[in-house]
Parts: structure tokens; sequence; C-alpha cells
């Protein structure tokens, strides 16, 4: 049997429904998805416009124009552009930490408040830098926001949402990214043509919109029953469990929180707790997901798409239409996976997602070796650019509806109440830490492996198919409380754990209502 095999022993269905309370505080908070899109693709944009080059960072503007090769392999690199681009990722990966601490013990909401609120000045900041010292300022305030956004906002929709809902509207999160990347690029597309080279002000201060939607959204946002009983309101907790779920009838269900909560409140340091052995299996999961996840080769596809629509005959738009095309594709994709993720299960999409990516970055390659070779000059013929241009679909439609969403929602759902704030903090800083990585030696990468760069994220692709395989249990369907169950259950991550005892060895007890 695969290490993968799920079990249906011991799991619960509560009562309840989807509630029109729950769809809605759901929407609103995955609105904080917004702000880490919107920032993934403006940055890019951003650096791109000469105006903001020549005012922020000339002496690379003057070795960028200097620059006339036409090979597709080793475009130009500024390490030092990248760095500035990049350095929302580290801030990002360091405040994940503290948000941590402001989710366990203010609650879910208030870190969402103060993701928008930083995220926001630091919009403001960037807007209307003066000078390099202000630029990066508010693109460290901007990482902030995205560490404490990114903290929380998964936690919170996997805990409000009901068991056979979660994969749903938890992917809503995902689904914001991806309409924040489409319009940033929107967005840069069109004040790239103001007169008067202050068009790149208006793509960055127009953070402040999304930065402003989740922080006025939070406001009016429930606490999760889970932070309320955590947090000592009790009595809240099973008021707000009745609203959410629709029903009176919440007596186990409660009862399941309460227990989650008693063990969370002896822990008085998750940190240390997380790394106790009967942890072992939900560590590797916040580590190695965020991990791959950023080695799925999506920059390489995404970076070759442009040079594609160029040969097509899109011209000087070949850029815009690149990014609305494969942006269009990824929201798309991301609705198929909220569709379906609660019916087929993590796994299968995981794994057919998977696939699909391997066998497009095979044939990606292949085809960008025949015509390009080492030389990295190549004259396209636009029959063979479209063909590249449709594997290229077809591979981020892969991405978004298994790596992209699942790389969120897995994590947030798999780590028990008492160190649920650290193991999100650990999956959002390993993200970020890899995001800057990749980010930092992509381009001196493709330079010297060149086509070989898509075989190398091929191997990836296949090497995480078989940590899928082996290694994650289905956690479909299966309330978040209750979760413990399946890696007890699992064929590998069960021998580290002990199914008698709680961390005092002793019997867990099962509280009255």
């Amino acid at each position: 049997m695969a290490g993968g095999a799920h079990f249906d022993v011991g799991r619960k269905d509560y009562p309840g429904k989807l509630t029109g309370f729950v769809l809605l505080t759901c929407i609103v908070a995955a609105t904080g998805g917004l702000i880490f899109g919107y920032d993934l693709g403006i940055s890019g944009g951003v650096t791109s416009m000469d105006p903001f080059l020549k005012k922020f960072f000339p002496s690379v503007y003057r070795k960028e124009t200097a620059d006339t090769s036409t090979n597709q392999y080793c475009k130009f690199d500024s390490q030092v552009l990248t760095t500035f681009t990049s350095s929302l990722y580290l801030a990002a990966l360091v405040a994940s930490f503290f948000a941590s601490y402001v989710t366990r013990k203010l609650g879910r909401r208030c870190s969402m408040l103060a993701g928008g609120i930083i995220f926001f000045i630091g919009a403001a900041l960037n807007g209307g830098a003066k000078n390099v010292g202000m630029l990066i300022a508010g693109r460290i305030l901007l990482g902030i926001g995205v560490g404490f956004a990114n903290q929380s906002v998964p936690v919170y929709l996997s805990e409000m949402a009901p068991a056979r809902y979660r994969g749903m509207l938890n992917m809503s999160f995902q689904l914001m990214i991806t309409i924040g990347i489409l319009i940033a690029n929107l967005v840069n597309f069109g004040t790239n043509k103001i007169a008067g080279g202050w068009g790149w002000r208006v793509s960055l201060a127009l953070a402040a919109i999304p930065a402003a939607i989740i922080s006025v959204g939070s406001l009016f946002l429930p606490d999760t029953p889970n932070s309320l009983l955590d947090r000592g309101h009790d009595e809240a907790a099973l008021n707000m469990l009745r609203r959410i779920r629709g029903t009176d009838n919440v007596e186990e269900e409660y009862k399941d929180l309460v227990v989650a909560s008693n063990e969370s409140k002896k822990i008085k340091h998750p940190w240390t707790n997380i790394l106790k052995r009967k942890y072992r299996a939900q560590l590797t999961m916040a580590i190695m997901i965020p991990f791959f996840q950023q080695l799925t080769g999506i920059n390489v596809i995404e970076f070759y798409a442009p040079v594609l629509f160029k040969t097509i005959g899109f011209g000087d738009n070949a850029s815009l239409y690149s990014a609305v095309i494969i942006g269009v594709v990824n929201v798309a994709a991301t609705f198929v996976s909220i569709a379906t993720v609660d019916k087929l299960g993590r796994r299968t999409l995981f794994l057919e997602g998977g696939t699909q990516m391997f066998i497009c970055q095979l044939i990606v390659g292949t085809m960008i070796a025949i015509k390009f070779g080492t030389t990295g000059e190549a004259d396209i013929q636009k029959w063979y650019a479209i063909l590249l241009v449709l594997c290229i679909c077809v591979y981020v439609a892969g991405f978004a509806w298994s790596w992209g969403p699942l790389g969120w929602l897995v994590p947030s759902e798999i780590f028990p109440l008492e160190i649920r704030s650290a193991g999100q903090a650990i999956n959002v800083s390993v993200n970020m830490f890899f995001t800057f990585g990749v980010a930092q030696a992509f381009l001196a990468m493709l330079c010297h492996l060149k086509f070989g760069l898509f075989y190398f994220f091929a191997v990836w692709v296949f090497i995480m198919n078989l940590f899928i395989y082996y290694l994650l249990p289905e956690t479909k369907n299966v309330p978040i409380e209750d979760m413990a169950v399946v890696w007890k259950n699992h064929s590998f991550w069960g021998r580290f754990i002990d199914n008698d005892e709680d961390d005092n060895g002793k019997p867990p007890q099962t509280p009255e209502v």
C-alpha cells in the first residue's frame, strides 16, 4: 500500500451547512491575498519602467540600455535590482514569526488588520518615494504586511470553514492572489503609457487599495471559535460556532474544540513543542511543501512567455498579452481547483497537477532546445511559437489547480491548535525564503543551464510527486481539530505518534459541555 493511502476510521461529519455568513466572512478574509498578488504582479513591471530606473537605479539603467545581446538565455541581470525586488520576501519571512505571536495571543483578525495597515503605509511610502531610502523602507513595510496576512488568512479560512468545504473556502486565498497579479499587470500596462514618467508612482501607490480592503474588512470579521476558545472566551466561542454552522447542534464539534484548546493552553512554548517527535509529519510538510512550491519552475515558464508572444506577432504588446493570457488561465484554473478540491481530494490534485507540469516542462524544454540550442538565438516560426504557448498554458493550469493553491491550503489545515500559529509561520517563512532564493538565482541559472533549466525543474516536479504519493495522507473532509487521526493511521508517520497518551503521559480527557 502506498504511504499516502488514506483511511476513514475515526473521521467525523459534524452537523452544519455552508452558511451565507461563513461564505461572506471567508471572501472578505481571503482579500488578504490581494496584497500579496498585487505586489507580485506590480514589482516586476515597475522595475522595467525606464523612468523608475533612471530615478532610483541610474547605473542599472545605463548598463541595461547598453546590453544589446539577442541571446534569449542570458538576458540582462542586475543583482542589485533583483535584491531590491526580493527584499520584500525577507521582510515577510521575519514578520511571519512575529505574526505567529499576534495570531495566537490576539486572534487571527488582529493579525490581518495589522498586515493591512502596515502594507497600506508601505504603499504610501513607495508611491511618494523621493529617494532610495524611502523606497526600501516602503518595501520592508510591504513585506511585513505580507508576512502578517499570509500567516493569518489561511489559518482563519481553515478554522471558519466546515470540514466538507474547507478546501474550497481556503483556496479563495489563492484565487485572490491570482486576481491581484492579473490586476497589477493591467495596471502596469496602463501606467507605463502615462506621459511625464510618473506612472510608476501610480502603480506602487495603488497597492493601498487592496491594503484598505483587508484592513477595513478585518474590522468587521468575527474571530474563529478556535481562537476564541484558545484565548478563554468559551461562551463566545460556542455562540460563534452555532452561528457559522447554522445550527444549535454543535455539541460534538464544540467538545473537540475544547479538547484542542485545553491542550493548547498547556503549551507555553509552541516553538519548542513543534520540534517534538509526534509533530514530525506536520513540521516536514510545513517545510517541504512551500520548498517544493518554489521549485515547480513556474518562474522559468512565465519568463519565456513574453518572448513567445512577441514571436506570434503581438509585437511591443507581447508582455501585456502574455501576462493577461497567463493571468486568465491562472484565475480560471484556480476556479477548477476550488470546485474539485473537496470532491477529488488534495492528493489527486497534487499528483495530477504535478504530472501535468512534469510532462509540459519536458516538452517545452525539448522544443526550446531544438530551436534555441545552446546559443540562445533562433528564428521561431509562428506555428511553433503557438504550440509552445499552448504547452505553457497547460503547464500554468496544472500549477494553478495543484501546487499554487494547495501550497497554502494543506499546511494551514494539518497543525493542531497548540502549534498552529507557529506551524503557519514556518510555512510562510520557508515560502518567502525560497521565493527570494529562486528570484536571486533564476537568471544566472538560466544563462548557465540554458534549456537544461526546464529539465532541472522537471526533475524536481518528479521528486515532489513521489513525496506527495508516499508521504502526504488525504485530508479532505477531515475536521481540522480531528486531523491527528490522519497521521496516526498513516503507514509511515504513524510510527512517530503515541496513540494512547497526551503530552503528560495521560490518556486524553473529553470535557463536558
